[in-house]
């Protein structure tokens, strides 16, 4: 791993203190970049490029120094601010958009067709494993604002794919209590700060633990966060005194289902009356 990130620092000249020769380092080049020509919320860069406050604040005035970036609150809130490229940072932006362009260029034009296709096909298989390597999973608040936004979106989803349509009120309904300990746990799944996934473990009695509210984000789908939280949620249920955990399903879920049984999930008999499920699964602990 050193290695190839040494190779490709050396290649792409993020070490030049003037990056693609524009006169200002890979970092602020970034950050213009991430600005973009629609503004974005510093909080959003913050989490975005892995940034602490201080050194995203040290480059935004440089900067605005340079004319380039305006950063405003956002009604008056001054916890709330905005970065925006000025007239100048746009033609700035489009700049290093051409140079980045015909940097890519420069790396492929030596290789043959097949030599091209195959860097950019591991290129990209290293930006999705890097992108499953920077999920973070984590217990929660299931009343806090990340947890309801993935709650609503799974509602929303399920609501959609489901030929009778979903509501909570009308099936095995939990209240958020029971997902706090000694009661239960609520996971948030997290990539570079946004909430992408979520689940829920409760305790049905001292030694029966049902897994609840599994969903991710179509954008994190494929990087391996379900399963991680599965067996995140498996280990609390351990850690409450569970020996056995059930979940049910939809039938419209296929994926789920697979999960579940590559798992070592077994269907079982219906445990409860879940209008809305058609499979119902246990694993022994």
């Amino acid at each position: 791993m050193r290695s190839f990130n040494r190779a490709v620092t050396r290649r792409i000249g993020a070490l030049e203190d003037s990056y693609l020769s524009r006169g200002r380092p890979l970092g602020e080049a970034r950050l213009i970049f991430e600005i973009g020509p629609d503004g974005a919320g510093l909080g959003a860069l913050r989490s975005r490029l892995g940034l602490d406050s201080g050194y995203l604040s040290r480059m935004l005035r440089s900067l605005e120094a340079q004319g380039l970036v305006s950063v405003d609150k956002l009604d008056g809130d001054a916890r709330n601010r905005h970065a925006t490229l000025t007239d100048k940072g746009r033609a700035e932006h489009a700049a290093y958009d051409a140079l980045s362009d015909e940097l890519a260029a420069s790396v492929l034009k030596p290789l043959s067709s097949s030599a091209q296709d195959r860097l950019v096909a591991a290129m990209a298989e290293v930006e999705h494993l890097l992108a499953a390597a920077s999920v973070t999973v984590g217990e929660g608040d299931a009343s806090s604002a990340d947890a309801q936004q993935c709650m609503r979106l799974y509602v929303d989803e399920l609501a959609a794919r489901f030929e009778e349509g979903f509501d909570t009120s009308k099936g095995n309904s939990v209240r958020g209590s029971e997902f706090v300990r000694p009661h239960g746990a609520f996971l948030i799944a997290r990539l570079d700060g946004s909430p992408v996934g979520c689940g829920a473990v409760r305790m049905l009695d001292a030694a029966t633990a049902e897994i609840k509210r599994m969903w991710v984000s179509p954008e994190a789908r494929g990087l391996g966060v379900a399963s991680r939280m599965l067996h995140e949620l498996e280990a609390i249920a351990r850690q409450l005194g569970a020996t056995m955990v059930c979940l049910d399903t939809n039938r419209a879920l296929k994926e789920a289902q697979s999960l579940y049984r590559r798992d070592g999930y077994e269907e079982v008999a219906p445990y409860n009356d879940n209008p809305f499920a058609d499979h119902w699964y246990s694993k022994r602990l």
